[in-house]
């Protein structure tokens, strides 16, 4: 079985903080519940609608094998398991930051884009050891 990056379930605290920017994409800020980490999602809501107070299991992985294996980068459509098939909502795209020291209040921070929809997640630093900055992540979400 792979292993996440990082999993945890998120309560939805705010939608669009900084004002509504395009109609089809919408901001939302949520905190975790189990590791206290702070994170802002885009999230295309024509496809995937989201609301303020609502819970989602969110998860980190560089593949979607089942088994762990790296991701080849090409997507073959075969009738094979993977670990998009356990969630509602995937995303791909690239960790392109990792920020960290005493700008953050000894917290650290990780940006990816997922073909323009961004992330920023924040928390402990020792959450973040696992990270490359250009490492290929899959953004995994489904309602609890």
């Amino acid at each position: 079985m792979a292993e996440f990056l990082f999993e945890d379930i998120f309560k939805i605290e705010r939608l669009n903080p900084d004002g509504k920017k395009f109609d089809k994409v919408t901001r939302i800020e949520a905190k975790s519940e189990k590791f206290d980490m702070f994170m802002h999602l885009d999230i295309n809501t024509e496809i995937y609608p989201m609301k303020e107070r609502e819970k989602f299991s969110m998860a980190l992985s560089s593949t979607l094998n089942e088994d762990g294996t790296p991701d080849t980068g090409y997507y073959t459509q075969a009738n094979r398991k993977t670990l998009a098939d356990n969630y509602e909502y995937v995303m791909q795209g690239k960790l392109y930051r990792i920020s960290e020291g005493p700008g953050h209040g000894g917290r650290a921070e990780i940006d990816a884009s997922f073909g323009g929809l961004l992330m920023m997640l924040k928390g402990d630093p020792s959450h973040f050891k696992k990270y490359e900055l250009d490492q290929r992540l899959f953004l995994l979400i489904r309602k609890v």
